[in-house]
């Protein structure tokens, strides 16, 4: 695999291979994370095919700046997450046969409701939550990214992505305990 910066570089220069690569090296972890922003399998592959198409319009004016090329594409998903939801196209369910709700979940049918049950708490908690909150969230938990990547990600600094954090977590307490 060659260097995500001589990646990009050839990319910008139209290399197909180049544009592959980086599309297979990100494309599950952006995917992942619009599908839990949205709730919907089709949607989150909709928006995911979106988001790569913007990036290669604006691979041109794409410059390294100390932030790595996945968080220029997060900011991207953001925006059309942000889109998205202004469409006012929200569909609040998920199929029972979401793979994202089969994850870890035990065998037996009565483990398999109560852990279904649990999710969709989580999921319904999760919603209630600010833009902010619900990005630093599943973006930390949910994508196993550090405060530097995601503060990043969403513009802000390391302290205020903690607080977010926090608060978020206080939040999700208390929506939970309901």
């Amino acid at each position: 695999m060659h260097n995500e910066s001589q990646l990009i570089q050839r990319a910008k220069q139209g290399d197909l291979t180049a544009l592959s690569e980086l599309y297979n090296l990100h494309v599950d972890r952006i995917y992942q994370y619009i599908r839990y922003r949205t709730g919907n399998e089709q949607t989150a592959e909709d928006i995911t095919a979106e988001v790569f198409l913007r990036a290669i319009e604006s691979l041109g004016g794409y410059n390294d700046q100390g932030a790595p090329f996945i968080a220029w594409l997060y900011r991207i998903a953001y925006a059309r997450i942000v889109d998205f939801w202004r469409r006012g196209k929200r569909q609040q369910t998920a199929p029972l046969d979401d793979p994202l709700l089969q994850d870890g979940l035990a065998s037996t049918d009565e483990a398999i409701d109560v852990d279904f049950l649990q999710h969709r708490s989580l999921q319904k908690a999760l919603r209630q939550l600010t833009d902010d909150q619900q990005n630093v969230i599943i973006l930390k938990f949910m994508q196993s990214m550090n405060n530097a990547e995601i503060a990043q990600i969403l513009g802000k600094t390391e302290g205020a992505v903690k607080a977010l954090q926090r608060r978020a977590l206080e939040s999700l307490a208390r929506l939970l305990e309901r």
